[in-house]
């Protein structure tokens, strides 16, 4: 893609930017790997292999018969018996002794004297899911070399629930941000530029609006329909646009009587084109001086939702409720150590990046 010479130099003003950049380049490195969780952390194997087919536990529904077993359910792959029968092809004596069976298949290719196609599976480097509870010991456990971040008061895996809790988080920041950029961009836009009566109806209804207590609406819609991902998404878009419509309508209202406006208007262009291809984009300094704001505002409101019970469903990654464990668990400080350096280092990563992109942005400053 060939870049016009005005994003040319936004882009070597922001490369120039070392914090920026490398920021940039951290937090997406995180966020592409956490988009792969499954093959990361899972109770299920990224890939098996049964009597010469080739299968994908951590992304497809397989039940135990599709290994030779007598349920239909989904196959448990951490039990010795369903491994038994990967391993040996399916073989009935890994229902009486699977560690014995499993070790003689391993070791001499047969069993019980017969030789086998053996199988194999590949597993993730942290073997366990975000729910998978793994009743070894107290709960919550220290971090040891098993669970490298300790496990929670459900003994499920600290440093899952991280990876998962983190993509959760990001995804829907990015779903807000930018469905409520992009529609309180509009308004901003339509009030700055069209002023008098237009500006000022808006302008009421908006402070109707924001002053409607939305934990309220969010409590009583939940106890309606449920909790869950796109209708939290939903609410927080619903009270979440109006926070960049102030700033672009500051810029439109300046702008809106400078000369290339009054020249554009003179010469017969659309309203809308002068909006969005002339005035925008010399509003974007200030725009994107308030997005990191949104951005992490997003994320601190799906963390404090969870924290308060009004967010996820409580079985959901989420590290508002890791967060939680780390104040009712005090004697377990690794749950609240997580979560602090979880929030600081994501948050931080966030404001360097959007801070590179308004300066790159801003045509006063040049970097070297």
């Amino acid at each position: 893609m060939i870049l016009s010479p005005l994003n040319a130099r936004r882009w070597r003003n922001f490369r120039a930017n070392r914090r920026a950049f490398w920021s940039l380049v951290l937090f997406a490195t995180l966020f592409v790997l956490s988009l792969f969780a499954e093959v990361i952390a899972n109770d299920k194997p990224i890939l098996v292999r049964y009597r010469g087919e080739v299968f994908v536990p951590a992304y497809r529904f397989y039940p135990e018969t599709a290994f030779g077993g007598d349920f239909r359910t989904e196959a448990i792959y951490r039990d010795p018996s369903v491994q038994c029968l990967i391993v040996t092809g399916g073989r009935e004596e890994c229902w009486d002794t699977p560690e014995e069976t499993m070790a003689e298949a391993k070791t001499t290719g047969t069993v019980g004297g017969e030789k086998i196609e053996r199988g194999w599976m590949i597993w993730p480097p942290i073997p366990y899911h975000y729910r998978t509870i793994n009743n070894v010991g107290a709960a919550p456990s220290a971090p040891d070399a098993q669970h490298w971040l300790g496990t929670d008061d459900t003994a499920r895996d600290v440093l899952a629930r991280v990876i998962y809790g983190f993509r959760t988080s990001v995804l829907f920041a990015l779903i807000v941000t930018s469905i409520s950029s992009v529609v309180g961009i509009a308004a901003g836009a339509v009030q700055g530029y069209f002023g008098g009566r237009t500006d000022l109806i808006l302008q009421r209804l908006l402070e109707i609006w924001s002053s409607t207590p939305s934990l309220y609406v969010i409590i009583i819609l939940f106890a309606i329909l449920g909790r869950g991902f796109w209708l939290l998404v939903f609410i927080v878009i619903l009270f979440g646009w109006p926070a960049l419509t102030g700033v672009v309508r500051a810029e439109f209202l300046r702008a809106r009587n400078f000369e290339y406006v009054r020249a554009a208007r003179a010469l017969g262009v659309a309203d809308r084109v002068i909006m969005f291809r002339h005035i925008l984009p010399n509003a974007m300094v200030a725009t994107l001086t308030m997005l990191p704001f949104v951005i992490t505002g997003a994320i601190s409101t799906l963390a404090s939702l969870d924290y308060l019970g009004y967010g996820l469903p409580s079985s959901a990654p989420s590290l508002g409720e890791l967060a939680l464990q780390g104040k009712q668990n005090l004697q377990a400080p690794w749950l609240a150590f997580t979560a602090f350096f979880t929030f600081s280092i994501m948050l931080s990563l966030l404001v360097f990046v959007f801070e590179g992109v308004r300066d790159a942005f801003d045509p006063r400053k040049v970097f070297k």
